[in-house]
This record gives C-alpha cells, sequence and structure tokens, in this order.
C-alpha cells in the first residue's frame, strides 16, 4: 500500500496547493487498492456485483453446430453462381431434438432455428428465399453462399476459454451468459462499505425547526444517491457538530467500520470549524492526510488521506461542489477499490449550442442539458446560473459539459465533452 508522499514523489509538478484535475486524479488511482474480500453468492443474487475470478467456460456453447434461421439445410457445394438449385425435402429438424435420417446429395432438410445441423450439411437458405412445394424448393441463383446462416460449435463460447474476466460488473446479459453454462453460483468481491456525513454547526438534519443562518442537510441525501447507484454497503452517520470531540469520536468509529469515508464541509482554506485538524489528528499528521487546492470549477477544496485502512474524502460543503468532486474523483477512486475494471465514465462528444468563456488553468464542470439535434448529433447546452449552491441547476441538468484545464473559450457549434448522469445521478 502506498503511501501519500510515495504518490506524490512520482508524480511530475504535483502541487496541493494548485493541483491539475487530471494529476488528483492520477494521484487517486496511485493510491488506491481493491478490497481483496470475496464471497460466493447464487446467480440472481450477483446483478452489479464485481467478478472476483474469471469464469472458464465448462462447455461449448452452443454444443453443436445449428441453423441460425428456419430454414432449409443443405450441402452449400451444390451452389452455382448462375443457375438455380432445385432440392428434394427430406424431412424436418427441430431444436432440441436431433435428426437421425439420412440425406442425399440432391435433398435439403427442413430445420428450424437452433436445430443441430446434420453431419455433412453447412448452409442454410430462410425459408422466405425458396420457392416451395410439399417435396420441392428450388433457389434462386446467387441468393446465398456456401455456409450462411449456420452457427458453430462453440462460436459463442469454447470449452477452457474464459468467458468472463475477474473484474467486471455483472449485469443482466452476463447473468445470462453464466445460466448458459450451467453455472448457478459466482464468486463476487465482496460489497465496499463506505461512511458518510456531514459537518457544521449550520447544518440541520430534517425535522429539525429552522434557525437563522442554517440550512437544511442535502448533501447527505446526495451521497446516499450517488452511493446506492454504485452498489456499495452505505453508512449513513447524519451530522457532526464542529466539536473536536464529536468528530473525532465520528472519524474513528467510521473507520472501523468502512473501507472509505466521505465527509462535506470543513476543508476551505479558513475554515473556522475543527475538521480540518481532527482529520489530520485521526490520520497520524501531515502524512495522512493532504489537504488540495484543485484548478477546478466548482469544487476546488478537497482533502486525500487515510485513517487506517480506510481511504478518506473531505468534500467541499457546497451542494453542487460535493457532487462535481465526487463525480470527478471520488467515483473513480471507488471503483477502482471495488476491483472494477470499468472504472470511468466515457466522454462523450456534443455541439455546443451557445459560446462559453472559459480562461485556461482550470477544468470547468457545467451543469447542463445534452440531447439529440434534428440533424441526429448529440447538442449540449448549459442549464443557466452555475453557481455552486445553486442545487436545482444540478437537478435540472443530465450531464455535465466537461472544459478541460488547458482549454479556452468555447464558440457556439464547436464540440465539447460531456459527462452524463444516466445511472449515476
Amino acid at each position: 500500500m502506498r503511501t501519500l508522499e510515495e504518490v506524490a514523489a512520482s508524480l511530475q509538478g504535483y502541487d496541493p496547493q494548485a493541483l491539475r484535475a487530471d494529476t488528483a486524479l492520477q494521484f487517486l488511482r496511485s493510491l488506491v487498492t481493491p478490497v481483496t474480500g470475496t464471497e460466493t453468492v447464487a446467480l440472481k443474487a450477483a446483478l452489479g456485483r464485481v467478478l472476483a475470478l474469471d469464469v472458464v467456460s465448462p462447455i461449448n456453447v452452443p454444443a453443436h453446430d445449428n441453423s441460425a434461421m428456419d430454414g432449409y439445410a443443405f450441402r452449400g457445394a451444390l451452389l452455382q453462381a448462375d443457375a438455380p438449385l432445385s432440392l428434394e425435402i427430406a424431412g424436418t429438424a427441430f431444436a432440441g431434438k436431433a435428426w437421425s435420417g439420412s440425406l442425399g446429395d440432391t435433398q435439403c432438410l427442413k430445420i428450424m432455428t437452433g436445430a443441430v445441423m446434420p453431419e455433412g450439411l453447412d448452409t442454410v437458405v430462410p425459408q422466405e428465399l425458396v420457392q416451395a412445394s410439399a417435396t420441392h424448393i428450388t433457389i434462386p441463383a446467387g441468393a446465398l453462399r456456401q455456409g450462411d446462416n449456420r452457427r458453430f460449435k462453440g462460436e459463442d463460447l469454447c470449452q477452457g476459454k474464459p468467458a468472463l474476466l475477474a473484474g467486471c460488473t455483472l449485469g443482466p446479459a452476463a447473468l445470462g451468459l453464466l445460466a448458459s453454462l450451467n453455472i448457478a453460483q459466482v464468486t463476487v468481491r465482496r460489497p465496499l462499505r463506505v461512511a458518510f456525513f456531514s459537518t457544521g454547526d449550520e447544518i440541520l438534519s430534517l425535522g429539525e425547526a429552522p434557525r437563522e443562518g442554517a440550512v437544511y442537510d442535502s448533501n447527505r441525501y446526495t451521497l446516499f444517491g450517488l452511493l446506492t447507484r454504485m452498489g456499495v454497503q452505505v453508512l449513513d452517520m447524519g451530522v457532526v457538530r464542529d466539536d473536536p470531540a464529536a468528530l473525532e469520536a465520528a472519524f474513528t468509529q467510521a473507520a472501523a467500520q468502512a473501507d472509505a469515508i466521505i465527509t462535506s464541509g470543513g476543508v476551505s482554506v479558513g475554515e473556522a470549524d475543527h475538521t480540518k485538524a481532527v482529520m489530520q489528528h485521526v490520520a497520524g499528521g501531515a502524512s495522512g492526510v493532504a489537504f488540495w487546492r484543485i484548478a477546478m470549477r466548482p469544487g476546488r477544496p478537497m482533502a486525500v488521506g487515510r485513517i487506517g485502512q480506510a481511504l478518506l474524502f473531505g468534500l467541499p460543503g457546497n451542494p453542487v461542489a460535493v457532487m462535481v468532486t465526487f463525480l470527478a474523483f471520488v467515483r473513480p477512486a471507488l471503483l477502482q477499490m471495488m476491483g472494477k475494471t470499468e472504472q470511468e465514465t466515457p466522454l462523450l462528444k456534443a455541439h455546443s449550442l451557445e459560446a462559453l468563456r472559459k480562461k485556461p488553468g482550470r477544468t470547468e464542470y457545467q451543469r447542463a442539458i445534452v440531447q439529440t439535434g434534428s440533424n441526429g448529433q448529440l447538442q449540449v447546452r448549459t442549464t443557466g446560473q452555475q453557481g455552486s449552491g445553486v442545487l436545482s441547476s444540478m437537478a435540472a441538468a443530465n450531464g455535465l459539459l466537461v472544459l478541460h484545464h488547458d482549454q479556452g473559450n468555447v464558440a457556439a457549434g464547436e464540440e465539447v465533452d460531456v459527462l452524463m448522469f444516466d445511472g449515476v445521478i
């Protein structure tokens, strides 16, 4: 397990007070190690879990050469490019039951989709392409080629070869694939445990009476949604007051129960509360936690470190900044901790419907609405006001418009990167 100092020393130009967003992401990739625990679960309980071991196919799928469609099976060598082919129908082959008869050279077999191809037959003509009577068919010249519409034994999955690789997320298709191999149980990574809480005396829990200067805690519910969507085990520790003893107790409890800890609030420069000092204390000093000022908007302040074996993420307090820093940095790190090989949500290209002002030197994540234009291409526009406390603009968005560190102004119609929310928010 690498220390923060070791990771920092390996990164060229690392400066915690002026950190590029891509460098922060690179830092986290180097810092994080996946959980090692595994468990074996029934197939229906495996949806969304991370495969811990390669699955090697115990059988061939399909088990035999078979027909890809309803039609007529025959010897493809009989086809001639410039002449129709007439064949006698010798019988019918159904799926699930091998045909046991024999065929002459000029005979064919009516065959259903999935039926085993009898030995010597290698081509299937779809039934809609032939002229058929009760006893014969005629295949027009040039209708198909030898070998068409035949599925080969092991074409989908080959016995003894990997069917699924460790690190993949088991989605509906993967469950079906495992079932096709007669695999009823699968070994997966244990769920990641993530504790989270909000900090600050100004934070109200739901149901509390309003008071001047206080705000209701939206961040906990945002983080709950983001984490639940990821399939981790969540430990909601509520709101922790700006009190050193309470904060230390919360961090200690979280570190004892979780693989990762996420806090919101208390990491900005000049904060009056005790969160930063307590983080540093329970993390073992300056070597256990790094306080970053990331060249990004929104977000900027962020803390990263370890408390014991638990990875610590201290996020800003503003609601939009919490979501953006989670999506940009925390989510990829947690996916890596879960052992997933598909760690980052890919950026898509869309044409901006408006001119955007941007100075090089920071990465900007603007709340945006992405849609398909009349020309079939993706288009994107911002949701309007982009203040880091305007949570309604995030709720109205379906993605983030990403303007990279070295990027400048964007002209209307110019292509930009977007990060979509579907499946994330």
